[in-house]
């Protein structure tokens, strides 16, 4: 499937999985990706912030990437975001090299002014290639980068091979309207925008013109068909279903602990055997799990009756 600015579609964010003494996981991973093929999703990010990478080294990340790409048949993004570009670079070229079909690449919290935001993806493209296409990350609220819609519109400008948005500003709700007015006006050329935030406020921005989301939601299934009710009109039917996972959404978003709880579905939904992340990391207590557990259960609950109606 090729992807490009005109993808629509729900990209799943990937976790990387970990035993209790901090290796990789590599039945998991594969387990992991044969999950997110049954949900449905069109494609896969590894390597992302989700994903741990800075608690990797440059061969586990490359032998990650090897692993996922010839086990799926779905397109794999890579998330290349490194403190030097002599880092970004290889690790582009070898996702490249193996099969990815594109990587992701988000701005170091040093960045302040426009201009600096500018340059540095110039130059970070410049370092990955020219011919490697690349996700923007806009996720200001972890990175402490603001990205205007005037900054993307540069940005885009200026790299051809810039194809996407990983839309994460909030609020970003007035951000997608007024890229899109862009659009309408010809000053920004096609770009898919795809969503995270864990699919937070996908009911909104769908309905502001996201193409779908990118992001790491322990029920890519459910964004799959969120995206699907939103692209058809059903507007209703999809804010009932994203009605229905809010309560779980909003306790699986909270930062510092949102991984946790998110590898813990993850491994009781069957996808990773193990919730461990690799140190330093973040554990649930009881309580959290017997929270977590009891907002499933209401979700089955509520899902169920929505499916009998």
């Amino acid at each position: 499937m090729a992807i490009g600015p005109d993808t629509k579609t729900v990209y799943t964010i990937a976790p990387t999985p970990f035993e209790a003494d901090g290796k990789i996981d590599w039945e998991s991973l594969d387990s992991m990706v044969d999950f997110y093929e049954r949900c449905g999703v069109d494609g896969m990010t590894i390597l992302g912030i989700m994903g741990e990478a800075p608690k990797l080294d440059a061969g586990e990340s490359i032998e990650i990437v090897k692993r996922v790409v010839a086990r799926t048949r779905l397109p794999v993004i890579v998330g290349v975001s490194a403190p030097g570009f002599a880092a970004m670079r290889s690790l582009a070229r070898a996702a490249m090299e193996l099969g990815a079909q594109g990587v992701m690449i988000a701005p170091p919290p040093a960045l302040r002014t426009d201009d600096q935001i500018v340059t540095y993806f110039r130059n970070a493209s410049e370092a990955v290639g020219d011919d490697v296409p690349f996700v923007l990350q806009d996720y200001p609220l972890t990175l402490s980068v603001i990205m205007t819609p005037a900054v993307i519109r540069r940005i885009v400008t200026d790299n051809p091979a810039c194809f996407m948005l990983k839309h994460e500003d909030w609020p970003g709700l007035e951000k997608i309207s007024a890229l899109r007015g862009f659009q309408k006006d010809g000053s920004l050329r096609p770009l898919s925008i795809l969503t995270g935030n864990g699919g937070l406020f996908l009911d909104f921005e769908m309905e502001r013109g996201a193409d779908g989301a990118m992001t790491g939601y322990a029920f890519p299934d459910m964004l799959v068909e969120m995206v699907k009710r939103s692209a058809a009109g059903e507007r209703d039917k999809a804010h009932d279903l994203f009605d229905a996972h809010l309560p779980y959404l909003r306790y699986e978003q909270q930062p510092g602990v949102g991984l946790a709880v998110r590898k813990y579905v993850m491994m009781k939904r069957g996808a990773i055997a193990s919730d461990a992340q690799r140190k330093p990391g973040s554990a649930l207590s009881a309580a959290a799990r017997q929270e977590v557990d009891y907002l499933l259960m209401r979700l089955e609950n509520r899902v169920r009756k929505q499916a009998l109606r």
